[in-house]
């Protein structure tokens, strides 16, 4: 439950953002929790745990650390709680999540695999013949990768990589051994020499046991053992260290402050300085420390060298990195015991004979991911490439995905293939222009990788603007048709990113409305020239103009029902934070505006509050596919509005990010649209519903009431379309041929 003190009454009623952030985590977790789930599909959800909480102490406890140190250590923020206090009410929550987390796995998730044939053997499991294949095994491949780094009091410590893993020894000098190679500065300290052996990345983290019980291949894994790489290097570390012996041993990842920025005015060597920041990031004071049982003495060694007090340090009963660990999802013969993949259907607008410009000639489409294919999106850059017709493409990159460029990676399907469609447009002489934020949170090398292969290509590449992300999702295409130029535009919630576009749930619109058309074009000016605010007919941008916006919409349901008109606000969003869009519902809900709001992730809005939100509800949907898409309708008296966007209602979105709000005009589109966001807050399975003390309360189907998924309505929803017949080709003006075969 999220802490709420009113030390102030101007102040506006608010749960902390990062306690929020903890309390979906643990939503998260109760997923993993669900013995109604396969056991694959709850571990999955127990990885995500591990993974969210790397990147939010990196992050968000950095951030408050950084408060908390400084001499405004004493301040109270908006929810009404100090850093500290915020500091330590999050180590409680944290460390109660892992606890639980990590009881999931040691009860239900490993003895249940282990159930079904897959069997995670630790060392005190090992069979002999297994210990004589682990022998071999670590001599062979092992042995030869890893290297063993010394702590020294009087010098530096070695590099330790953020969220890696790494081995910890204790050793102690044996008596036949004193002519050593290294001599400890303190002679009677020579039995506490500590070294540490980090996990190499080239190396599996599992390791397939021989089974010799049923001569299982490793090419047939059903039935399978593994062991951990970290059991077989501890086990095994003594012929690391000659002379010495081993007296403790651990296992330890730590979490670094990742919370840097970039120097904004160094516009002639920005590249320069985000390498520069990277560099720093991995030299940035420890956060965290996460760590296995075995040894007190290299916990209380370790943590006084990373300056950690008991608050930042995990203990956890089981491996480090769940993450690693879903390797096994893809083996054949336990596909029971992970949810069925859901099938990702093909639009019913698009055809593989019609080209996707003339298809959206004829009206706009929406898609809705990953519920419906990505592919009409990738085909837009693939087709706008080799169109000779086509003489411009301008897009803005945030999150691509693929590998990065030049890191060993020789399959070209690795590569985005939206990339490489900018590329071969490029090198077939079109005016191609690419705003690459390099800003983007731990994707930043990725970036300055595509950004240096765009240019070499002939791209035009812009790297965002000064002091602001460039996180808006939209592309321009134009072609030259009739002796005129028409555009096409591509906007989406999510990213030009194909594989998370197969389990982030996003929709995008497709138009080449004129009016869209002429806005987008003004966006692409302001982002890669000098340009005074534009006014805009239908978008809408932030910083300059969205909050405002959404000011004035909700303003005039407030007027609406000052006039007995209906008055709602529905909304889906990723997260709410922002104090003013918060006083603002506040305000609604208190002239009688109904207010349902869906949101995913963090919550600073306190629902149901007497005298303040008594009209107002919050749902949050943790589901199969991760909740993305932001989506905002206002019912202006009868006269339904419904916008999509890429912004959530937090500062960093309208403050501090160029931001893109899109209208929905075609009429079906906009039924459609409103058709799924109503159906969101009908989910009784896996619908969480937040209350005015801070507590999320799972959502159950009532007596006589039928289980409602709004997740598996939009995957039958999607079905029921591709059913439908696509459009003959002959309803089309085809003005080309089809794109190059292999593009």
């Amino acid at each position: 439950m999220s802490k709420v003190k009113e030390t102030n009454k101007k102040r506006i009623p608010c749960f902390s953002r990062d306690l929020s952030w903890v309390d979906f985590n643990e939503r998260v977790l109760n997923e993993g929790l669900r013995k109604d789930l396969p056991l694959l599909e709850r571990f999955r959800f127990l990885s995500i745990v591990t993974t969210n909480f790397d990147e939010f102490f990196m992050v968000r406890v950095a951030a408050l650390k950084r408060l908390f140190n400084a001499e405004s250590k004493n301040e109270i923020d908006v929810c009404g709680l100090t850093p500290g206090e915020q500091l330590k009410e999050i180590s409680v929550k944290v460390h109660s999540i892992i606890k639980k987390q990590y009881e999931c796995l040691r009860d239900d998730i490993f003895p249940g695999l282990a159930k079904n044939g897959l069997s995670l053997f630790r060392p005190d499991s090992w069979s002999v013949p297994q210990l004589d294949y682990l022998d071999s095994f670590f001599l062979g491949q092992i042995y030869p990768v890893i290297t063993p780094l010394r702590l020294e009091d009087d010098k530096p410590m070695p590099f330790i990589k953020s969220s890696s893993l790494n081995a910890a020894f204790l050793l102690e000098a044996e008596p036949q051994s004193s002519q050593s190679a290294y001599k400890h500065p303190d002679p009677d300290s020579q039995d506490n020499l500590i070294i540490i052996v980090p996990l190499p990345s080239v190396l599996d983290r599992l390791i397939w046991l021989p089974n010799y019980d049923n001569q299982s291949t490793n090419e047939n894994k059903t039935g399978m053992q593994f062991a951990l790489l970290e059991d077989v290097i501890v086990t095994w570390g003594a012929y690391l260290f000659p002379g010495f012996r081993i007296k403790e041993s651990l296992m330890f990842k730590i979490n670094r402050d990742a919370d840097y920025s970039v120097d904004e005015q160094r516009d002639e060597d920005f590249i320069e300085a985000m390498v520069e920041v990277l560099e720093g990031r991995g030299r940035s004071d420890v956060i965290r420390m996460v760590y296995s049982s075995g040894s007190k003495k290299l916990k209380e060694e370790l943590a006084k060298r990373f300056l950690l007090d008991d608050d930042y340090l995990y203990a956890v009963d089981g491996p480090i990195n769940l993450v690693d660990f879903l390797e096994p999802t893809n083996i054949a013969g336990l596909e029971h015991l992970a949810e069925k993949p859901w099938k990702i259907h093909k639009s019913p607008d698009f055809n593989d004979e019609t080209p996707v410009l003339d298809r959206i000639s004829q009206g706009d489409v929406m898609l809705h991911f990953p519920y419906q294919s990505f592919d009409p999106v990738i085909r837009l850059f693939q087709e706008a490439a080799v169109d000779p017709q086509v003489i411009s493409i301008r897009t803005a990159l945030y999150r691509t995905g693929g590998a990065i460029p030049g890191a060993g990676v020789s399959s070209g399907s690795a590569f985005s293939p939206i990339v490489r469609a900018l590329e071969q447009a490029a090198l077939n002489g079109k005016h191609v222009t690419a705003v690459v934020e390099l800003k983007a949170r731990f994707d930043e090398e990725r970036n300055i990788s595509w950004a240096n292969r765009l240019e070499k290509a002939g791209v035009i590449v812009v790297y965002g603007l000064s002091n602001l992300k460039v996180h808006s999702k939209i592309t321009l295409v134009m072609r030259r048709e009739n002796d005129r130029v028409k555009r096409y535009v591509h906007l989406s919630t999510g990213n030009y990113n194909n594989r998370t576009a197969k389990y982030y749930e996003d929709i995008c619109l497709f138009t080449c409305r004129d009016d869209i058309g002429y806005d987008a074009g003004l966006i692409f000016n302001m982002l890669t020239g000098y340009s005074t605010i534009q006014s805009l007919s239908r978008l809408t941008v932030a910083p300059t103009g969205l909050k405002r916006r959404f000011m004035e919409l909700i303003e005039r349901e407030v007027n609406r029902a000052k006039h007995n008109y209906p008055a709602r606000i529905m909304a889906k969003m990723n997260s709410l934070t922002d104090m003013e869009m918060i006083k603002a519902l506040y305000s609604a809900s208190q002239a009688g505006v109904k207010i349902s709001l869906c949101v995913r992730g963090i919550c600073a809005l306190i629902p149901g509050k007497p005298g303040v939100s008594e009209n107002i509800t919050v749902r949050s949907i943790i589901d199969h596919y991760l909740e993305h898409s932001r989506v905002y309708y206002f019912s202006n008296g009868g006269a339904d509005e419904l916008y999509l966007a890429s912004a959530d209602w937090m500062p960093r979105n309208l403050n501090k990010r160029v931001e893109i709000l899109f209208p929905v005009l075609d009429e079906n589109l906009r039924m459609e649209l409103l058709d799924i966001l109503n159906d969101y807050f009908l989910d009784n399975c896996k619908s969480s519903s937040l209350d005015s003390d801070g507590k999320w309360t799972q959502i159950n189907p009532e007596k006589g009431e039928k289980p409602f998924r709004v997740q598996r309505k939009m995957l039958a929803r999607a079905s029921r379309a591709s059913d439908i017949p696509s459009p003959a080709k002959m309803d089309y003006t085809v003005r080309r041929s089809p794109p190059a075969a292999g593009l």
